[in-house]
């Protein structure tokens, strides 16, 4: 089993590795280390070779800030990295094994933060999710970054265009980066909000496939929920311990805005949750009312053809009467006192007249007729 060292601790590879859902190998090749960068005084001054490179200059340079962003580590770099940084195990840990929930946690100088970023993809109309790992430190930022999404260079290029904000430290490319993924939002909500008008169109035209695919967008709204919820504690958090680490009231007032963009994120999922229970609801209704209407013209069928076979049994049984009485006077035998009967005939039709009316009025009385 392998194992790993940070200062004088030795600790074995966590069991839970083995239950690391990435696949590097399945995603398109890119460089490990994307970017690596010293600023100083809010200015790009220096891009080290190495993750090593960037450590000295640190040293070297006091008062600077190291951003490196990393984009799907293979867990020896993770390990170098963490000794060269100091980064706590249990954060290691959590970079390595991946699936992990929206938290930020605290160890000693270093904050180590997990982010769920989500994308809309209007190709297969579904939401792909990414995990977001950032180590902050007293002068490094370190994002590694397990998905697409989001675009971390828009977010660097976005900070070194204004130096002012980036001259502020850690602290504000923490905001950067909660911003970017926050806003990354705004799409899967909109991609969300037409499924759901889409669904709600296939529920009221009595399509049978809708089940499957609410079902299906329920899940992911569950998902998005989970990435979501968090955010604004966390973020809260963050506003709360800002004088405490070195955050100016500027950089709170952007985190301010970030919470509130994550409020309405949140309360726009919980709608679409709710909305998804009340069309799994009126669905269901609407199968039932279905079903009850089939229901219903399989009865009125079924009795429809109760009346008719109750008609045809009517005649049936009419007809019958004359028929039996031609059929007793037609036997061919000797002594039959009414075959000699000079009115026997009439007497033989008034009697299958007579039979015949009186089964006829018998049915026509119990609407049989």
């Amino acid at each position: 089993m392998k194992s790993f060292r940070r200062g004088s601790v030795t600790r074995e590879e966590p069991p839970e590795h083995s239950m690391d859902p990435r696949a590097p190998e399945e995603a398109p090749y890119r460089p490990t280390v994307i970017d690596n960068a010293i600023y100083c005084d809010g200015q790009r001054v220096d891009n080290p070779g190495s993750l090593a490179d960037a450590f000295q200059r640190l040293k070297q340079m006091p008062g600077s800030l190291a951003w490196i962003g990393l984009y799907r580590p293979k867990e020896w770099e993770l390990v170098k990295l963490a000794e060269e940084f100091e980064l706590h195990e249990l954060a290691l840990e959590d970079a390595i094994v991946g699936s992990q929930r929206p938290k930020a946690d605290r160890y000693g100088d270093m904050l180590f933060v997990v982010l769920r970023a989500a994308r809309y993809l209007d190709d297969v109309e579904e939401v792909a999710f990414g995990e977001l790992h950032v180590f902050v430190g007293p002068n490094y930022v370190i994002t590694v970054r397990h998905a697409e999404a989001p675009d971390l260079q828009v977010v660097r290029k976005r900070m070194e265009s204004d130096p002012e904000l980036l001259r502020q430290g850690p602290q504000a490319v923490l905001y950067a980066i909660l911003d970017a993924v926050v806003d990354g939002y705004a799409p899967v909500v909109a991609g969300l909000q037409k499924d759901l008008e889409e669904i709600e169109a296939q529920v009221f035209s009595g399509d049978p496939s809708v089940s499957r695919r609410v079902y299906e967008l329920s899940g992911e709204v569950i998902e998005f929920q989970r990435a979501t919820a968090p955010l604004v504690r966390m973020i809260d958090g963050f506003i709360a311990g800002a004088q405490k680490y070195g955050s100016n009231e500027e950089l709170q007032s952007y985190l301010r805005d970030v919470a509130d963009h994550a409020i309405t994120v949140n309360e726009r999922v919980a709608a679409f949750r709710q909305m998804l229970q009340d069309i799994l609801v009126i669905n269901s209704t609407l199968v039932t009312q279905a079903q009850n209407a089939e229901m219903a013209k399989m009865t009125e069928a079924s009795i429809q053809q109760g009346e008719e076979v109750k008609k045809i049994s009517a005649w049936a049984a009419i007809l019958f009467a004359p028929t039996l009485v031609g059929t007793i006077y037609g036997m061919n035998f000797d002594h039959m006192p009414e075959t000699h009967w000079a009115w026997g005939y009439p007497f033989a039709i008034l009697l299958m007249a007579i039979v015949c009316l009186t089964l006829y009025l018998v049915f026509k009385r119990r609407d049989w007729l």
